[in-house]
């Protein structure tokens, strides 16, 4: 079993939290984060009370507000987040410098060769999420475990405000007990897929070798076969030395057409330029969509960086849409980056306002 210790970090509804922090009347009421009802607008983040009437995010404000008739629409503050998220940055690279972040609210951290709190990584999470909270003002959740997939996992079992801990001799029961919809990569259409073919749990997974795994499922199921053994051998990337910034989103219900497609769009560009960042925005030099469809294929379009970036991946989203006649349960966009030297030549033309 493997020795590394990895800390996954996840913000608990980071923006609603946030702004909930900044506005204590907001506190335990239904709070969504992003676009108004009476538009195109798409929810970002909602609050938990919010979720517990079904609404989440990229789903539309409008049907949001169906769900719940009496959520409360605020208007994001990108500055403001960014500034919450750089707080909890800090926090992180006190504790070591290997550090993957996966959006503005959540990262990876490897402290395997950590000495702070005596080399325990349980208590150095425990300590991370205390100095967010006096430092930053909100609540995180964190997974430890021996691998990434685990402490994901891990992150994402109490919230919020967890704090989940597997441990070597934990990880077989664990994942053996692990309903599938919590494996990375299956969303709800697998979901159906492997129960229908009579697969629930981490312990069903394994009953299939590798080989029969790769034949019948593909690429999905070669990594389901390893995951299943709680297997996950991918380390944590600093994004120095990334090659390429991506975001991603599954709905829980297929997109319909282009219009829903391209509504969906725009928060996920969002994201994207945030974990971009100014240090890693003269290095772009492609930016590419990618759109997985009901039957479970999956296109990608890509071209180069532009001085117009969010009309590219407009372009790009209509060129993937066309290239099948379904619906759409998954849309990715990102950029592919040029080495540092490169960089320091170039600038981009991130945009076409000043």
């Amino acid at each position: 079993m493997s020795s590394r210790k990895i800390i996954h970090v996840d913000a608990d509804c980071f923006y609603a939290a946030v702004e909930e922090r900044d506005d204590p009347s907001l506190r335990g009421k239904p709070v969504a984060v992003g676009g108004r009802p009476d538009g195109r607008g798409v929810i970002a983040t909602a609050s938990y009370t919010a979720r517990s009437f079904g609404v989440r995010s990229a789903m539309s404000s409008a049907q949001a507000l169906r769900l719940c008739p009496d959520l409360l629409f605020i208007k994001p503050d990108m500055a403001k987040y960014r500034e919450a998220s750089r707080g909890m940055r800090a926090v992180f690279e006190q504790y070591t410098a290997l550090i993957e972040p996966l959006s503005l609210d959540e990262a990876y951290l490897d402290v395997s060769d950590v000495s702070l709190h005596q080399g325990s990584a349980t208590r150095m999470a425990a300590a991370i999420k205390q100095a967010v909270f006096e430092s930053v003002g909100i609540r995180v959740s964190a997974g430890v475990s021996v691998n990434k997939f685990l402490a994901k996992v891990a992150s994402d079992w109490e919230k919020p405000d967890g704090l989940t801990v597997l441990g070597p001799d934990q990880i077989d029961g664990f994942v053996a007990r692990l309903p599938i919809r919590k494996f990375p990569g299956v969303g709800p259409r697998t979901a159906e897929r492997l129960m229908a073919a009579g697969f629930t749990t981490g312990a069903d997974l394994r009953h299939l070798d590798r080989r029969q795994w790769i034949k019948q499922w593909g690429a999905l199921g070669e990594r389901l076969y390893h995951l299943s053994r709680g297997d996950d051998r991918r380390s944590v990337k600093s994004e120095r030395l990334s090659k390429s910034v991506s975001v991603e989103t599954t709905f829980e219900v297929d997109l319909p057409d282009l219009l829903a497609c391209r509504e969906a769009l725009w928060p996920l560009i969002e994201r994207l330029m945030e974990r971009v960042g100014e240090d890693k925005r003269a290095r772009v030099r492609s930016q590419f969509v990618k759109l997985k469809f009901s039957d479970f294929s999956q296109t990608t379009a890509e071209g180069p960086a532009g001085p117009a970036m969010e009309s590219g991946f407009d372009r790009h989203l209509q060129d993937a849409f066309a290239r099948a006649d379904q619906g759409v349960r998954l849309i990715g966009v990102g950029v592919r980056l040029g080495s540092p030297e490169i960089a320091k030549q170039l600038t981009l033309p991130w945009s076409d306002t000043p």
